[in-house]
């Protein structure tokens, strides 16, 4: 099983599009820690501009991770991609188990931070 662990704020729809990108395309079983960047004053300098950012068993980043073809291209190099369900990803045009592009988010600042809507 691998272990990953995806460093997210509430309300980010590029999270929750990667987490159906991983469901869809990641070969075998993993456990998935989710991390909320808003409540950490240090996690929020690393990654608050970057996330999602999934990270593997070896502390390996990966930004952008709901962009397909860079998913798949991290997946593929831990040997966890699906090579069936990139396939099909591929052939029906970004539309795999209910997954579509995603539509571009603003963010609002509050106190300091920036928070997805």
């Amino acid at each position: 099983m691998t272990a990953l662990t995806l460093y997210t704020t509430l309300g980010c729809h590029l999270c929750e599009r990667l987490e159906a990108l991983l469901a869809a395309l990641h070969r075998g079983e993993y456990r998935l820690n989710k991390v909320e960047i808003s409540e950490d004053e240090v996690l929020m300098a690393r990654y608050g501009v970057r996330i999602p950012v999934l990270v593997d068993e070896a502390g390996s980043e990966l930004d952008m991770g709901f962009e397909p073809a860079r998913l798949a291209s991290w997946l593929a190099e831990r040997k966890r991609l699906d090579p069936i369900a990139w396939q099909q990803l591929q052939t029906e045009g970004h539309e795999l188990h209910g997954i579509e592009e995603s539509p571009k988010g603003t963010g609002v600042q509050s106190s300091g931070r920036r928070y997805l809507k």
